[in-house]
C-alpha cells in the first residue's frame, strides 16, 4: 500500500509521523500482529447476544482543532454516526460520555501531566458534537477519569439490561477509549469500529489500536459492526 494511502484522515497536524516512517511502521506493527497471533494471542471474541454502544467523549473539546487537545476529528465524527444509526436502527441501549467538568474539584496528581487549558464559562466545550444527534432516552455519562467505568454506574446499567457486548467509538484511542475498553473486557465482549475512533497522535492511535485487538477486543471495520447490527434488528 503506498504510502500516501496510509495516511489517517483525523489527527493534529502537528502529531503526524514523518511521511518516510510511515510505511515502516505500519509493516512494522503487521509483523508484530503475526507474531502476538503465532503466540496465542488475538483471538475474536465475537458478537454476543445483546450489544449496547458506547460513544466516548465526543465533545467540542476533542473534536475542534483550534481547543487544546482537540483534532480534526470529522472523519470519526461521521464513521461513529454510521454506528449510532445502525444502533437506534436495532433499538440497543446507548451511552455517550464526556469530561465533568468543574473548576471547584481539588487538583489530582495526573493534572501535573496535562494542564488543561480551561476556565469557569468554558463549560459548552464539553457538550457532545451536535452532529451525533443524542436523543433524550440515550444516556449522557459525565465522567472525572478516562474510563468510562470508573466512578459512574455504567457497568451497573450495563449489567441491569443483560448486555454481554459492548461497541466502543470515540476519542482517545490511547487514553479513555483504551482506559474503558480494558475495564469493560473483564465483564463484556468488547467491539471497537476501526474508522469510529482516533486521536490527535498518529502513532499513538495506531499503536493502541493495535494492543487493544490483540489484548482487550475485536478492532472490525465499521462496515461489519453495521452488518452485524443489522442482523439483530
Amino acid at each position: 500500500m503506498a504510502n500516501d494511502d496510509l495516511k489517517l484522515p483525523f489527527g493534529a497536524a502537528d502529531l503526524q509521523m514523518p511521511d518516510d516512517l510511515r510505511q515502516g511502521l505500519h509493516e512494522h506493527l503487521d509483523e508484530l500482529r503475526e507474531k502476538y497471533l503465532s503466540r496465542g494471542w488475538g483471538y475474536r471474541v465475537g458478537f454476543g447476544k445483546k450489544p449496547a454502544l458506547l460513544v466516548i467523549d465526543l465533545a467540542y473539546y476533542w473534536t475542534r482543532p483550534d481547543q487544546q487537545i482537540g483534532a480534526e476529528a470529522d472523519s470519526i465524527v461521521n464513521s461513529t454516526c454510521d454506528v449510532l444509526a445502525a444502533a437506534r436502527e436495532a433499538e440497543i441501549p446507548i451511552f455517550f460520555t464526556s469530561f465533568d467538568y468543574d473548576p471547584a474539584d481539588p487538583p489530582s496528581p495526573q493534572n501535573r501531566k496535562l494542564v488543561m487549558d480551561i476556565k469557569p464559562g468554558d463549560e459548552p466545550l464539553f457538550e457532545l458534537d451536535e452532529r451525533l444527534g443524542r436523543r433524550p432516552t440515550e444516556k449522557l455519562i459525565r465522567k472525572r477519569y478516562a474510563s468510562a467505568f470508573k466512578a459512574t454506574n455504567l457497568h451497573e446499567m450495563l449489567t441491569s439490561l443483560g448486555v454481554d457486548t459492548l461497541i466502543v467509538t470515540g476519542m482517545s484511542t490511547s487514553h479513555c477509549v483504551y482506559a474503558s475498553c480494558r475495564d469493560a473486557t473483564d465483564s463484556f465482549r468488547v467491539i471497537v469500529p476501526r474508522e469510529a475512533v482516533g486521536e490527535r497522535c498518529e502513532i499513538m492511535h495506531l499503536v493502541n489500536l493495535l494492543d487493544i485487538d490483540i489484548d482487550l477486543g475485536d478492532v472490525m471495520d465499521v462496515d461489519a459492526v453495521v452488518e452485524q447490527l443489522g442482523s439483530i434488528v
